[in-house]
């Protein structure tokens, strides 16, 4: 595939279906929603991952070798393999770096050997003039000529830098215009001739009026140096020929003889280099034919060496350029376009040996693709600032922990009531936790792992579901909150979700984690001794099953079912377990700096009058409410009939709900006020303790209002579970305002979040201790035992917890009945094995053991009938 684009559509096409077919097996199998989904969702994320690894693989290595470059390493290379986008980034990367490498051997070189040639003129100067200064020599014509020389060579020199220099960035675009060689030449060889150089310099073009488009100073620049470079080269009495001459529909050649040494042939790619020649024999300052050569480029042209018979003397220069040079030719030029890219060994010293500076180092080899999610660069900073890895060593360990744990649920949570094997899940996954922790000896995260620990016991003591799964969120909570030891409230929260996020934030640890595995000697080993166990077992144990009923008795109760709907439901637990586990021990290892999460520091600086306001207007309209609240409680029930139309109980029942979300965001109302307000002088903070105590008193007495409605409501209509949640959750909510009017008193709410969070823990586990349906079947019970009135079908539906309460407190025949499921399982011998023990079960079968069976089928049953009412009444 050649684009991106079709990658990525199928990145995500993949991802689709295996989300589809996982949730579609599920759902075949009848696996729960809680289970189904989160493995879906990691089962897309899992596909995504593995195939978009491949793709951001030469990103990855980008982003490390664009970072080894900034340091100055040049030598960095990227493996390309694709030919999408990323595949011609990772090209154009190459070659980016191999331009750079070139450029910056340049520099070094260029360094090095302007370094060089003005040392020596400088020299010369400065013995002369020294010698001068100390009278060794007499400032003669023939001192001051030789000073002028060397002055003249510097000169030279610089301005040659300075050419050269204007041509590479481009200051100095070509004029183009009508140009005669002819007129070229005879100018150059004039200037020639008045030389001291006893050199005979001869010309002819072909056709005379040879006429070309070029820039006539940089053609005259080009000439001048070819032939100053032929003349020095030459030997006294020598001769320099040039010859011009067109060749070829819109070409000409420009041919340079002198009587020289000649070039060598292993010299011949260099000589058109900066200070290319390596012979300073006949001066000069070694940039000459860098700039033909470069003039020459800028023409769209080429300047090359003719080689010679061996027997000939001398050397042969050609220039071959466009009489009208094409549009689409260079404007300037670069150091790594006009020289060839070094190789490795060219990389290593200069090319022409001269005391220089120190040489650079080789580049360093490619470096080898990154492991999985290794590297700099694989993170963003953002994610970095809040979530450092600060421990980044393979974990095998933990990972077969969370595997053996992921095993374990599998095999025994299936088809079983939650009880021992749920406890020993939770507990096995908290003991992994804390054992990779970084901060398990703080004592803020001692405290919460003991309180966490307390709240999954709920887990074996308690049989209602609604009451175990929020132990178990609270659990949770609780943990996460202690291993990122938060203090603020969007702290904690963020520390709820870090635990989900864990599973995508450790994927680059646990792919390092399975590669050093993968490295390692025990693994096969390991894995190879496993099977044959497994094979052994199964061969052998067949075998004694069927040979004996006992043990195959015991083999069966062991051994799990493991029909096709078994392993579906096996398999998801074993991945939602396992990567819950294996999620909370990267969370307990590298925990997220959640204190970082904070909303934007609000300016102190409003006046009172802007925030007392709105206080004041709420307070206001509390003051109102509880006045009518009061007018109608105090009022009497022949008040509310001749007003209202209702009973008393029916009153102060409505609008529970909004009370309580009245009380919620009472809270958030001061937590915002204490955040904004001015405390400089002393009546801004007796402004603040003034209406915010009143805000807060008010909150009490909605809280106590709606908790005494709700009372009456539930002495009138009956209790329920939910109900009394609800009247927990209230109380709990006027346990924060008083938390926040200390806060108000003291004028510092630090403290706040972390006491809230004990509360609830605390309220959690109260509520988990008090038992509530068995406590809400006793009051039922009570207000049956007054009034004659209960709803049995209510009582029905409470689960196991409830069991001892009714058995022990209702007539046999209505306990029967609305016990009737456990009665009649327990006499068909449907028992528990000790994977799913729980106390509540068992004190419920301890209970219902002597209550008479009845007919299962409830609706048909005549004796049960008339006692199964939600208004059933004696």
């Amino acid at each position: 595939m050649t684009s991106i684009k079709v990658k990525l559509g199928l990145l995500v096409g993949v991802s689709v279906v295996a989300s589809v077919v996982v949730a579609g097996v599920a759902r075949q199998a009848g696996v729960p929603w809680w289970t189904s989904v989160p493995v879906s969702i990691a089962a897309a994320l899992g596909v995504t991952q593995w195939l978009a690894r491949g793709m951001t693989a030469p990103l990855r290595e980008m982003t490390a070798a664009a970072r080894r470059m900034a340091a100055g390493d040049y030598g960095q290379r990227v493996t390309a393999t694709s030919s999408d986008e990323v595949g011609q980034l990772a090209h154009a990367f190459n070659a980016m770096a191999a331009d750079l490498a070139g450029a910056d051997l340049e520099r070094r070189r260029l360094v090095a050997t302007v370094s060089h040639e003005l040392r020596t003129p400088l020299t010369a100067q400065r013995a002369l003039l020294e010698n001068l200064a100390d009278g060794v020599v007499t400032p003669g014509p023939e001192n001051l000529a030789a000073a002028l020389a060397q002055a003249e060579r510097l000169s030279d020199l610089v301005g040659d830098l300075l050419d050269l220099s204007r041509i590479d960035a481009g200051v100095a675009p070509l004029t183009l215009a009508p140009v005669r060689v002819g007129d070229v030449l005879s100018r150059v060889a004039a200037e020639s001739a008045v030389t001291e150089r006893p050199v005979r310099l001869t010309h002819g073009v072909e056709p005379a009026d040879l006429t070309v488009s070029a820039d006539a100073a940089r053609l005259a620049q080009l000439v001048a140096n070819l032939v100053d470079n032929a003349v020095r080269h030459s030997p006294p009495s020598g001769e320099v020929r040039l010859s011009a001459r067109a060749e070829g529909p819109g070409t000409w050649v420009l041919d340079v003889h002198d009587d020289g040494p000649g070039i060598p042939a292993e010299r011949a790619d260099r000589v058109f280099e900066r200070f290319g020649t390596g012979d300073d024999s006949g001066g000069g300052t070694g940039l000459g034919l860098a700039i033909v050569r470069w003039v020459c480029e800028l023409h769209g042209g080429r300047v090359e060496v003719v080689p010679t018979a061996a027997d000939a003397p001398g050397a042969h220069l050609r220039v071959t350029m466009p009489v009208t040079p094409r549009p689409d030719r260079p404007t300037h030029l670069r150091d790594g376009t006009a020289a060839p890219r070094p190789t490795t060994e060219e990389a290593t010293v200069p090319t022409t040996p001269i005391p220089a500076p120190s040489p650079a180092p080789p580049p360093a080899a490619p470096p080898a693709p990154a492991p999985y999610g290794d590297g700099p660069g694989a993170t963003d900073a953002l994610v970095e600032r809040f979530w450092p890895e600060p421990d980044k060593r393979p974990r095998p360990g933990a990972l077969v922990a969370a595997l053996g744990i992921g095993g374990f649920a599998a095999l025994t949570w299936f088809d079983r009531e939650i009880g021992l094997a749920t406890w020993l899940v939770l507990l096995a996954t908290g003991a992994l936790m804390w054992v990779v922790a970084r901060n398990r000896r703080h004592p803020w995260t001692v405290a919460c792992g003991v309180t966490a620990a307390l709240l999954a016991t709920t887990t074996l003591v308690r049989d209602a579901g609604g009451v175990v799964v929020l132990s178990v969120l609270a659990g949770v909570t609780v943990a996460a909150v202690g291993l990122t030891r938060a203090h603020g409230v969007l702290a904690m929260v963020a520390s709820g979700a870090a635990w989900p996020l864990s599973g995508l934030r450790g994927l680059p640890l646990l792919g390092r984690t399975l590669s050093a595995t993968g490295r390692g000697r025990l693994l096969w080993p390991v894995l190879r001794t496993a099977a044959v166990t497994a094979l052994l077992l199964v061969v052998f144990g067949g075998l004694f099953a069927t040979a004996d009923s006992l043990f195959g008795a015991w083999a069966e109760a062991l051994v799990p079912d493991l029909g096709w709907d078994s392993i579906v439901g096996r398999t998801f637990l074993f991945v939602l377990v396992g990567g819950v586990a294996l999620a909370g021990a990267y969370l307990a290892l590298n925990p997220p700096v959640v204190d970082r999460v904070v909303l934007r520091a609000a300016p102190r600086s409003r006046a009172v009058w802007e925030w007392g306001v709105p206080v004041a207007g709420v307070v206001l309209l509390f003051v109102g409410f509880l006045v009518a609240r009061g007018t109608a409680i105090f009022g009497g029930r022949t008040y509310l009939r001749e007003t209202e139309g209702l009973t008393h109980a029916e009153y102060v029942h409505q609008g529970f709900g909004q009370l309580t979300v009245a009380t919620f965001l009472t809270v958030l109302v001061m937590a915002a006020t204490l955040r904004v307000a001015s405390r400089r002088t002393r009546g801004d903070r007796l402004a603040i303790r003034v209406l915010l105590g009143l805000l807060g008193a008010c909150t009490l007495a909605v809280v106590a209002s709606a908790l005494y409605g709700m009372s009456l409501y539930q002495e009138a209509f009956g209790f329920t579970v939910l109900r009394l949640f609800v009247d927990g959750v209230e109380l709990w909510l006027g346990l924060v305002v008083l938390l926040m009017l200390g806060a108000v008193l003291r004028l510092s709410w630090g403290w706040v979040a972390r006491v809230v969070l004990v509360s609830g823990a605390v309220f959690t586990l109260g509520f988990a201790a008090m038992n509530p349906d068995g406590w809400v079947a006793a009051r039922n019970i009570d207000r049956f035992e007054a009034t004659g009135k209960v709803d049995t079908l209510y009582l029905s539906t409470l689960s196991a917890d409830a069991a001892p309460v009714i058995a022990e407190r209702l007539p046999r025949d209505m306990a029967a009945c609305v016990l009737r499921d456990r009665v009649v399982d327990l006499a068909n011998g449907a028992g528990e094995d000790w994977l799913e023990a729980n106390v509540g079960r068992l004190r419920a079968d301890a209970a219902v053991a002597d209550l008479p069976v009845v007919d299962p089928d409830v609706r048909s049953a005549a004796s049960c009938a008339p006692l199964l009412s939600d208004s059933y009444s004696r």
